[in-house]
């Protein structure tokens, strides 16, 4: 797979092609042979090599804590992660998560708990969490059940989180709670609960009253769990940002990891095509082959035009994230075209590989399983329309 030529657009600086070149070389190298078969030991590696290569400082903010730069750029953090898509999943997760699980520490931690966490983060000697969801509280977040009780110097967390990336393996995870008290009794019954009152807390894989309830096998191979806390004591001065600010710190995050989510699906997308172009053109077939066919040039110029589409999309949202523009309705674009997007493409490329599309450890096979999860996570495509319905009328 060459690098995409698309790195010519004006979105980009001379930096972030020399980026996306410098990665692809390392990936070659790096990420050409990961072993499936114990995903928690392969995301670990993956881990250590990536903050060894000197790629995760792109997923924290702040050059005094190893950051590449001051704040988190939009466009590298996009490349970085369509590259690692384009090359091995895994190492995207791995990469994804690093930023993900750290990044309201970046966003809105006290030096302390920036000095404490993020060079770990950077140099992959500490695996990074977010754990959000709830079993009943995945896009509503307002409907969040784990409960934050005050005593003395400690916030005592009780409940459950799941779907959580890199549950079990984590070194520390991004806990959100609701610290508010009880709805007041005025409340109609049955009114959905507020936003307000969430807050987020540092968890320190080992702390007493944290258990990993569940491991969760889904379709590819991912670290994930389910969360219980039990009467589970945090020091207070483990609180990211104010009482009551979580929910303003878990949106601020995702808005910046959004984009991203993106630029993964665009990587997926373009192996995809890849293997397809592969296929097409030596899959001998009635005295030539399959590529000859005008239905199967016409199959590979919808997917690259949905494609091209996806990522002029994706690189206008980070382009205008780095130039301090809201993306809210740009990035739920992005998101929802790309993920989309990529779903169709790698279904024809699993139709244009005919068997071989459908046989287990297939490139594209993986691909499919791959890709279906990023039409959910961070935001289902439905959310993302009602995001972009919702500021077209505001507007």
């Amino acid at each position: 797979m060459d690098v995409p030529s698309h790195l010519d657009w004006p979105f980009f600086e001379a930096r972030h092609r020399e980026l996306a070149h410098a990665l692809d070389a390392w990936a070659r190298e790096h990420a050409a042979h990961v072993d499936h078969g114990d995903v928690d030991a392969a995301c670990r590696q993956l881990v250590r090599s990536l903050g060894a290569g000197g790629w995760l400082r792109h997923a924290i903010a702040g050059s005094a804590h190893g950051g590449a730069a001051e704040a988190i750029d939009t466009r590298s953090l996009c490349l970085i992660r369509e590259t690692l898509a384009r090359h091995e999943g895994l190492a995207d997760f791995a990469f994804a998560m690093q930023g993900l699980g750290s990044g309201a520490i970046s966003l809105a931690g006290t030096p302390a708990q920036q000095a404490a966490w993020l060079p770990k983060v950077a140099r992959g000697e500490a695996i990074a969490a977010f754990a959000l969801s709830e079993p009943d509280a995945g896009s509503d977040v307002a409907a969040m059940r784990c409960a934050a009780r005050v005593e003395g110097g400690h916030a005592v967390l009780d409940g459950e989180k799941t779907w959580i990336s890199n549950g079990g393996i984590a070194d520390f995870y991004v806990v959100f709670a609701r610290e508010a008290a009880e709805p007041p009794a005025s409340q109609a019954a049955g009114e959905a609960r507020s936003s307000r009152g969430i807050s987020a807390f540092i968890v320190e894989a080992g702390t007493p009253g944290l258990e990993i309830a569940e491991r969760i096998e889904v379709i590819a191979p991912h670290p994930l769990a389910r969360l219980r806390f039990v009467g589970c004591r945090v020091p207070l001065t483990q609180r990211i940002g104010a009482a009551g600010e979580g929910f303003k710190v878990a949106m601020r995050t995702l808005d910046v990891f959004r984009t991203s989510v993106a630029a993964a699906a665009l990587g997926f997308a373009r192996h995809a095509l890849a293997e397809a172009l592969r296929r097409a053109t030596t899959r001998k077939m009635f005295d030539g082959v399959l590529a000859d066919f005008q239905l199967t040039q016409a199959r590979l110029a919808t997917m690259a035009t949905t494609i091209d589409a996806a990522a002029l999309l994706t690189y206008r949202a980070a382009w205008l994230r780095d130039q301090g523009r809201s993306v809210t309705k740009e990035a739920a674009m992005a998101k929802l075209a790309a993920t989309e997007g990529a779903q169709q493409v790698i279904d024809a490329a699993v139709q244009i590989c005919g068997g071989l599309g459908v046989k287990r450890g297939e490139p594209v096979e993986r691909l499919y399983r791959e890709i279906r999860s990023l039409r959910i996570y961070e935001g289902a495509s439905e959310v993302q329309q009602l995001i972009i319905g919702r500021e077209l009328l505001r507007a």
